[in-house]
Formats: C-alpha cells, structure tokens, sequence
C-alpha cells in the first residue's frame, strides 16, 4: 500500500512502468501504478491506462491483441506490444475484461517464485518483489508468451532490414552495371 498516497487524474504508460493494478479506493476501481521509482494512484482502470498506452504509440488496443494472435497465435491473455521500441510489452495476469486483472511490464522482471496461497512472488530490476494472485505455472506461462512475442517481433524487424539491406545492396550494383558513359564533343 501507499504510505504516502499520491493521486493522479490519468497516467500515461512509459519505460519505467513495471506494474499497473487494480485498487479498490471509495468503491471505485483506480490504478496503482508502479514505477522503478515511483509508486502513486490513479483515477481509472488499468485496462484505460493500457488502451490509452496503445493509441499513445499509434495503434489500439484491439490492434495490438490482433498483432499478437498474428505473431504467436495466443487468443486469451495476450501479452501485448504497446511500444516495442523502448521495450514496452504488457503481461496481464487475467483476461483483460476482468477488472481484476493486473498487467506487468516484461522488461522489467527479473524472476519469479511460488508465494502463499497459490500467488506468486514476483521479483523487478530494481530490487523490488511484490505477491501478485496468480499461481506460479499460470505466471510462467504469461512470461514465456511475453518472451516468444518479443523474439517474434524483433526476427521480423531483423528480417526486413535485411531484406532492405540486400534490396538496396542489389539496386545499387544493377545501377552501376548499366550505367552509361557519355563522351561530349565539342563542335567547332
């Protein structure tokens, strides 16, 4: 819990955002938010914050869990990309439409053991661990799909610059090949 509780309107998703949870405050669903160094409240959903992380890096929310069926076939509990160049890829523990579901950000775990009644201790870069209520082979799981989401993104990046690369290495010795040299004569 917070000890000292900072409160904010709306959150935008970022490199140092390790944990985004449900918080029950005043019979409203708010979000913890964790930080590597900061921890506060905010006055909406998780699952809001995740879609506005979406469209922040220009896609949607149904965008980015169809890219993921596409990339690794996973329909249920998607892992998804909301911003692969600066390493962004969510983990939820639940299905998205539970609102008790918690996302985690990938990047930032370490580890992860068996804690009391079935959770899971879930252990951060930057030394932090935190319980979460998910059991230890589910959490797993979401990990592996998380990972195999990554590499399937990054070998299809890898591919197209090569292909790129091999496409302009190709046009560039074609045009040397045809090209034409031209002689000028002057006329008297």
């Amino acid at each position: 819990m917070l000890e000292q509780e900072i409160l904010l309107d709306e959150y935008e998703i970022n490199p140092d955002t390790m944990m985004i949870r449900p918080y029950i405050k005043d019979n409203e669903i708010y979000s913890e938010v964790f930080e590597l160094d900061n921890h506060f409240l905010v006055r909406e959903k998780p699952l809001n914050i995740v879609k506005r992380g979406c469209e922040y890096f220009g896609s949607s929310f149904q965008g980015r869990r169809e890219g993921t069926k596409s990339l690794i076939t996973v329909t249920h509990k998607s892992p998804i990309i909301i911003d692969p160049y600066t390493a962004i890829y969510l983990i939820p523990t639940l299905s998205h439409t539970r609102p008790e579901c918690i996302w985690l950000s990938h990047d930032h775990i370490v580890s992860h053991n068996k804690g009391s009644d079935n959770n899971t201790i879930i252990h951060f870069r930057n030394h932090q661990s935190i319980e979460i209520p998910i059991s230890s082979g589910s959490f797993g799981n979401q990990l592996s799909r998380a990972a195999k989401l990554r590499i399937s993104f990054q070998q299809n990046i890898e591919r197209m610059e090569m292909y790129s690369a091999h496409s302009h290495r190709s046009s560039n010795m074609q045009a040397a090949e045809f090209k034409k040299r031209y002689r000028f004569i002057r006329k008297k």
